[in-house]
């Protein structure tokens, strides 16, 4: 099963933005969304039914919706009520068609409402895989050894080292202050528990 790495945007119900990233997949006619509970991106699909997939090459998006860095223009949709990154290649209008519950990852099948192109894709570059690569290291932080997440920064960083432009390297840092705040907290809370 082919998952794409989006950038979900929804509103929130004061009619703000959320930005947050997502694997989506097509199923058949349907592009399908399965966010964790508890999330915005669920309570917003819930309430709305509707939202936006951005596609982009800009890593900083990624890695800056796991770090605390959140504030990302957005334009107006056209088709659905919402909003869409003003540094989105493409991006894809959608409507939750049906759902499906669960415990877990609810499952969201939506509709295709308007799909449009804003720029071209330049091309593919190994570090902006990286910084997607370690940005999922990051969002699972709570469920990896320490040992596991290593060996992979250690492996992701020759991609940075040889082909980060600016862009990846300002998203690769944020992820890697994470990674260290992450680790300090928790020896924190341990020699608390232990004192």
């Amino acid at each position: 099963m082919m998952i794409n790495e989006t950038i979900i945007t929804t509103l929130n119900e004061d009619g703000s933005v959320h930005i947050a990233p997502m694997g989506v997949r097509r199923e058949d006619e349907f592009l399908v969304i399965a966010p964790f509970k508890p999330s915005t991106t669920l309570n917003n699909l819930e309430r709305s039914g509707q939202a936006v997939m951005n596609m982009t090459d800009d890593v900083r998006i990624f890695a800056g919706c796991l770090t605390g860095h959140y504030d990302w223009p957005t334009v107006d949709t056209s088709a659905i009520v919402g909003k869409r990154l003003a540094a989105a290649l493409s991006h894809i209008e959608i409507e939750v068609a049906h759902q499906e519950g669960d415990d877990i990852r609810p499952v969201f099948y939506c509709s295709e409402k308007l799909q449009e192109t804003h720029a071209p894709f330049m091309g593919l570059n190994r570090a902006k895989a990286a910084v997607l690569e370690a940005a999922v290291l990051v969002s699972r932080l709570h469920m990896l050894p320490d040992e596991k997440i290593d060996d992979e920064i250690v492996y992701l960083q020759i991609a940075i080292d040889k082909t980060a432009s600016e862009h990846e390297l300002e998203a690769w840092a944020w992820l890697m202050n994470r990674i260290r705040t992450f680790r300090e907290q928790n020896a924190n809370q341990k020699q608390g528990r232990s004192a």
